[in-house]
């Protein structure tokens, strides 16, 4: 009787050629899965901060010390402001603010933080959790920089009209390729407005 030597025998080559290439096309299927899972996270995130900083510019202002500071007599890029004097952009540095208070820009121009309005920052978190629950009070911050609008000893209201960023910082994803042990930090998601009526508005 005639023998074949089994390196001839083809038996059990299908699954063998076919448990090669499963982890192949897991890391396909996955990598595709995962791909729509960040662009999905990213709309989330950046929808969120957009509706973040519409709530931030139509209510109360963060940083209280701002209501009421009268740019009347500051001296700015070394012209003294009077009554009616536009406030340029470089009056107002950059204040940010976060969960636990506000504070100017590290050698930055500002007027006094004076007293943290929590009660706004929740309803700024609130609009953001909306779309983004994963979002804690940590991962936010609001930003105030100048815009180059306001008046000096504005009757109206705040001198001040700054620009209003509202980012949404150290937000994780966790890929499935990574078999969920891996996890990497996404970008900050921004998005800005001039401030409308920052003090006495209250969003609802």
């Amino acid at each position: 009787m005639r023998r074949t030597g089994l390196w001839k025998n083809m038996a059990g080559a299908s699954a063998a050629e076919f448990a090669l290439v499963l982890p192949l096309l897991l890391i396909l299927l996955f990598g595709i899965i995962d791909g729509g899972r960040l662009l999905w996270t990213v709309n989330r995130a950046e929808k969120a901060a957009q509706a973040g900083v519409r709530v931030a510019v139509v209510t109360d202002i963060l940083p209280g010390g701002f209501v009421g500071y009268s740019y009347v007599g500051q001296v700015v890029g070394g012209v003294t402001l009077t009554q009616g004097d536009r406030i340029p952009a470089g009056a107002l540095t950059r204040m940010t603010c976060t969960s636990s208070g506000c504070a100017c820009a590290t050698g930055g121009t500002c007027p006094p933080a004076g007293t943290f309005n929590n009660d706004s920052f929740n309803r700024i978190l609130a609009r953001i959790q909306d779309l983004y629950p994963e979002v804690d009070a940590a991962n936010v911050a609001v930003d105030y920089t100048g815009s180059g609008l306001g008046y000096a000893g504005d009757p109206n209201g705040m001198d001040l009209a700054p620009v209003v960023s509202v980012r949404i910082t150290g937000m994780q994803f966790q890929p499935l390729t990574g078999f969920m042990l891996a996890t990497f930090t996404l970008p900050d998601f921004r998005s800005s407005l001039t401030a409308e009526d920052s003090v006495g508005e209250q969003f609802n």
